[in-house]
């Protein structure tokens, strides 16, 4: 089932392609063949400028949540054996704190439209009808629908496309390096079987290995979309240094029990 042969997605996907090539036409004097790869950037910035007041919301929740953390903590001693009571006092500490557990999701949950749509504009060869020009583009000879996957297993790929994927993955890696980096995780100030066990470096290294998933992603996904990926984690990553030194993590361990707010943290301390 097509979901774009729906008129409403079908207008909403040619408006969007309209937008996009026009803005390569644009930029076409500028840019040649990589003109629309160019507008793919743009694209991307705006759509983060747009987001910025969302990415304060999200480290307020960040540092909001690591406040609330041992507080929910004895929650769970408290009321183990009572799971319903449990999901009662914890949404009541939410409410009273005017926060939610969800809170931070917005940026995913904002940009996966964009990503939906930029993908289904370099992977169909008509949109509403009419040949789609953005498969004419490239970015430095690398065909800009053409996915480092579907190039290599179809016997598409060329010294270009290993050089282009090859230069955006490498930022991709380098740029969840050092969130991983930066933005450790905090020991979980637990006692518990399951406090040991998130704390085990096995687990550790777990978390740490999400940070690579977006280089995994990018090889599957046209060329456009990878390096709409691109842009986004280096964005995403210099956004939350930049936030975290003014939206700092409480601290952890007998300071974080009692409550404390004070501004110091491994990943600030990191961050600078």
């Amino acid at each position: 089932m097509d979901l774009f042969a729906f008129p409403p997605l079908a207008a909403l996907l040619d408006a969007a392609y309209g937008a996009l090539a026009g803005l390569s036409t644009l930029l076409d004097p500028l840019a040649g063949a990589s003109a629309a790869a160019l507008a793919v950037v743009l694209v991307t910035l705006l759509v983060r400028s747009l987001l910025i007041p969302v990415g304060f919301s999200t480290a307020k929740a960040e540092q909001t949540r690591t406040r609330l953390a041992p507080k929910l903590r004895e929650l769970q001693r408290r009321h183990k054996k009572n799971p319903e009571r449990l999901q009662k006092e914890m949404l009541a500490l939410y409410r009273d704190e005017k926060t939610s557990p969800f809170a931070g999701m917005l940026p995913v949950l904002a940009q996966a439209p964009v990503v939906g749509i930029l993908y289904t504009l370099f992977i169909r060869p008509e949109i509403a009808g009419h040949p789609n020009d953005l498969l004419t583009h490239d970015l430095f000879g690398a065909p800009l629908g053409t996915s480092l996957v579907s190039a290599v297993f179809g016997g598409t790929a060329t010294p270009a496309t290993f050089l282009v994927f090859g230069a955006l993955l490498l930022v991709i890696v380098a740029t969840a390096e050092v969130t991983r980096r930066v933005f450790r995780p905090a020991p979980v100030d637990d006692d518990s079987s399951m406090g040991a066990a998130m704390n085990s470096p096995a687990m550790q290294r777990v978390f740490g290995s999400l940070h690579y998933l977006t280089a995994v992603f990018a090889v599957f996904v046209p060329l456009a979309a990878a390096l709409y990926l691109t842009v986004t984690v280096v964005w995403t990553l210099v956004q939350r240094m930049l936030l975290r030194r003014r939206y700092p993590l409480a601290t952890t361990g007998a300071a974080g029990a009692a409550g404390s707010t004070a501004p110091v943290s491994r990943a600030a301390v990191s961050a600078r």
